[in-house]
């Protein structure tokens, strides 16, 4: 791969039909699966981002690299096991059929989890706030 990919068409028109087919599945799954996602290219794959990325996928020699992150791997480990996995990592072999279904629950349950850590830092953050003001009007002493 020479030059850098800077969208889905420029990263998928590298690989053979076959491939291309997979990662158009994989794509379209995603996109389903989290509609107000934003697909992008990161780390050279493509990727989708929801305030924070989501998930990446990629094409290799025997596989399609799905990376969901740890929680995403560990939350289906066992529907998983079949597959060679790593922490933050999945390998679907070419020669299987690809598990959709699957594929669209991780990213369902990664949207679920940014949405909580969204909502819970911004309820942090907003405590945080009120706390510096309230430290700033109580230090504040009458003369």
């Amino acid at each position: 791969m020479s030059a850098k990919a800077r969208d889905f068409e420029e990263y998928s028109e590298r690989f053979p039909d076959d491939v291309q087919r997979l990662l158009r599945k994989v794509r379209q799954t995603i996109r389903k699966a989290a509609p107000e996602a934003v697909e992008t290219i990161s780390y050279q794959m493509p990727a989708f981002r929801l305030q924070r990325m989501l998930v990446w996928y990629a094409a290799h020699t025997n596989h399609i690299g799905f990376y969901p992150g740890a929680s995403g791997i560990a939350a289906f480990k066992s529907e998983l096991s079949d597959y060679k996995m790593a922490k933050g990592s999945v390998q679907f072999p070419f020669d299987e059929p690809l598990p959709v279904s699957l594929i669209a629950r991780i990213v369902k349950f990664r949207v679920k989890e940014l949405q909580m850590s969204s909502s819970s830092s911004s309820s942090r953050s907003s405590s945080k706030n009120s706390a510096a003001v309230s430290r700033k009007t109580s230090s504040k002493r009458p003369k």
